[in-house]
């Protein structure tokens, strides 16, 4: 008997959701307190330093007690997205390391139970997008997982993205005793208990097979049938395509979001700054993504404080001066023409026409003589 198609989303849904076009993604846990260093020197890895220098889950998990972000104030990042221009944000509830940045009963390996700060700040999230209109996305990494045993990978060959120091029977391992005993507890968790959930952003499907990504996108949609679901969900299923640091061609098959960090790491790093991209550069890819019919997800690591980098800070305030100042927008070509390519404005001449504060949008319109283009607002 054919599997059962898993419920799908209302279209206006997912047409709601290509018009927010500007989003603001967090990566943010305890690789923000490492920063990139590791028992004093510069890591293997940044984002993944636990799977790089072999960090056992024990060792990791002490970390949180380190974790006090007595700065952190949800409402100023939410503000500051909204300045830019941005109307979605996606910070992360799960990455790769395991540990929850809510508070997670089914768990316990969370930042609530292991800091001492005492604070779920994915809850102070929840309520200042809410409280100041910024749609709400959470990231939960699927299929790696290094604090839970029964989570095998397979790239870039087998175990190759597993924790084999802590467990190293890769065959013992079994994902559908993590997937129930973590995934869905989890997800339940964070669509039941932190108010309206409009996008959840899978990431690593890794194991999954398509019976399970069919039953978690089921739960999903009777938890809250309005939540959009990434194509990392896995199986080909989900509302939307991900491209990750990358803008691409035009894709008229599905609707499809550019995720691109602002410096060099998705998380804070304390050797980031020389690797910030210039804000004429961000805009630039703002205007190419948008125009090609996607949506822009531009990342931010937080620091350990609770703050968002200066730098980062400085490059939103760019945008949203280029926004205020343009607030019709960032053009995108309509369904009905594909021939405006307003990407193709040079790099330099975008950065002039910041600095003069002149007329970008028009500048960034180039189109065929003969072809009227279709610009549809983004204000």
């Amino acid at each position: 008997m054919a599997d059962a198609a898993p419920a799908t989303c209302d279209p206006a849904r997912i047409t709601s959701w290509q018009d927010l076009r500007f989003g603001l993604f967090l990566h943010w846990g305890l690789y923000s307190l490492t920063a990139g260093y590791w028992q004093g020197r510069r890591a293997l890895s940044s984002g993944h330093i636990m799977l790089h220098e072999r960090i056992p889950v024990e060792t990791w998990g002490r970390l949180a007690a380190d974790f006090v972000p007595t700065r952190f104030d949800a409402n100023a990042w939410v503000a500051a997205a909204l300045a830019a221009g941005m109307k979605y944000l996606v910070i992360t509830t799960k990455h790769h390391d395991g540990l929850a940045m809510f508070d997670s009963p089914s768990s316990g390996y969370d930042i609530v139970h292991l800091s001492p700060w005492g604070v779920d700040p994915m809850a102070e999230i929840a309520r200042a997008c809410h409280a100041q209109g910024l749609r709400l996305g959470f990231y939960y990494s699927l299929g790696r997982d290094w604090q839970d045993p029964d989570v095998p990978t397979d790239w870039p060959e087998k175990g190759g993205r597993s924790n084999t120091w802590d467990y190293p029977d890769e065959d013992a391992k079994d994902f559908s005793r993590y997937f129930a005993r973590k995934v869905k507890p989890q997800i339940t968790e964070l669509l039941t208990r932190y108010g309206r959930v409009d996008m959840l952003w899978f990431d690593t499907p890794e194991k999954i097979s398509r019976e399970q990504s069919t039953e978690l996108l089921d739960l999903i949609r009777s938890l809250q049938p309005e939540c959009l679901v990434n194509d990392r969900i896995g199986s080909e299923l989900g509302d939307y395509a991900t491209r990750e640091q990358k803008i691409g061609a035009v894709q008229n098959d599905r609707p499809w979001e550019s995720c691109v960090t602002m410096a060099r790491h998705w998380n804070y790093d304390r050797d980031e700054l020389p690797y910030y991209k210039p804000a004429d550069l961000l805009i630039h890819q703002l205007v190419e993504t948008v125009s090609k019919g996607g949506n822009y997800l531009l990342n931010i690591g937080p620091t350990p404080e609770g703050t968002l980098p200066d730098a980062a800070l400085a490059r939103l305030a760019a945008i949203g001066r280029w926004c205020a100042t343009w607030p019709w927008g960032w053009p995108r070509i309509s369904r009905r023409s594909r021939m405006a390519k307003p990407w193709m404005c040079p790099i330099g001449v975008t950065r002039r026409l910041i600095e003069r504060g002149v007329a970008m949008p028009a500048a960034h319109i180039r189109h065929r003589p003969d072809v009227r283009p279709s610009i549809e607002a983004c204000g």
